[in-house]
């Protein structure tokens, strides 16, 4: 029988570095969410790893008390893969930015979603490069005037959503960085999910990106710029709860409950687990309003599973039980 997990608490998670991050930045609530977070995900705490990149982000595992790896650049899901594939045990988190997850990473990034590996992804978008001071990043907006481009950026942006899906994502989350009650609660659901899940954070840079998802995530404009959706109730947003999604042909449509004939019954039902993408991209790709908690969580069979049936396969074919009896067997002998 298992031993009962230790209740910790968010001091328990905390370190005893100094976390060095700018005044003002969303990292400080990202950081405190997951504090939080962790005591209700009943988890011993030498069974977290925290693997980043490289970034501001990526600073987080010094300031968790728990296992981590400060990595190399765009690389932190090929070692969290080999982290999970050595001991399954483990809750392995991956904390990333748009920059360090887009550009160097971008292959590391869409091949560990596609494989379904069974950890999670923090990816920090700030649409900017803070920690090398202010170059346009892949998921910077066009004209936006950085170090790197000081005349406007040319380069149309990646959106971390899309790329995902396209990448066959089974779980993407987005959540603006000044909400630490609705991160704590999608850091825990997350957890829950047996596979790759993602969490785009929109998080602000008040030094070199300041305000770059205010029109969004701005407290006075919140609740009727953005839709949070929840799995099984209706698409409705507004301060007045009296905006809602209907799909109209092939696009979807923001109409007002009680006009035109529109009842709460016309309102579109999130359905997080629907194997189909196609509405979950067309969630993620609207921009009014901006569709933010768990877009999808379908749950598919994991890359540690095919391997694991895999590995089962062959071993059940092989005359062989181990190592020694192939060296022994003869003369020569073939491995596959």
């Amino acid at each position: 029988m298992e031993a009962t997990v230790k209740k910790y608490t968010f001091k328990d998670f905390a370190s005893d570095q100094e976390v060095r991050w700018c005044p003002g930045c969303d990292d400080y609530v990202i950081l405190r969410a997951m504090q939080k977070a962790l005591p209700e995900m009943g988890i011993k705490k030498e069974n977290v790893v925290f693997i980043s990149g490289i970034g501001c982000s990526s600073r987080f595992p010094y300031y968790m008390n728990t296992y981590g790896m400060h990595s190399i650049h765009g690389r932190a899901p090929a070692i969290a893969t080999g982290v999970k594939m050595a001991n399954p045990d483990l809750s392995v988190w991956v904390i990333t930015g748009d920059g360090d997850s887009m550009a160097i990473g971008g292959n590391h990034f869409i091949h560990v979603l596609r494989r379904n590996v069974n950890l999670n992804i923090i990816l920090f978008n700030n649409e900017i490069y803070g920690l090398t001071k202010g170059q346009f990043s892949p998921t910077s907006l066009i004209g936006q005037k950085t170090k790197s481009s000081p005349y406007g950026n040319t380069q149309p942006p990646f959106s971390p959503g899309e790329l995902a899906i396209g990448a066959q994502a089974r779980f993407f989350a987005r959540i603006g960085g000044n909400t630490p009650k609705e991160l704590t609660q999608i850091f825990i659901e997350c957890e829950k999910f047996k596979g790759t899940s993602l969490i785009e954070v929109l998080q602000n840079c008040p030094i070199f990106n300041d305000g770059c998802f205010d029109k969004f995530t701005d407290k006075k404009v919140r609740e009727d710029k953005q839709l949070y959706v929840k799995h099984g109730e209706p698409m409705i947003f507004g301060k007045e709860k009296d905006k809602g999604l209907v799909l109209n042909g092939l696009k979807l449509e923001v109409v007002t409950v009680g006009e035109n004939g529109i009842t709460e019954k016309d309102i579109l039902i999130h359905n997080a687990k629907e194997q189909d993408p196609t509405l979950h991209q067309m969630l993620v790709r609207l921009r009014y309003p901006l569709v933010t908690g768990i877009i999808r969580s379908f749950e598919d069979v994991t890359f540690e599973e095919r391997k694991n049936a895999l590995t089962a396969e062959v071993k059940s074919k092989s005359k062989f039980s181990k190592t020694d009896d192939l060296f022994f067997s003869g003369d020569i002998y073939q491995v596959f």
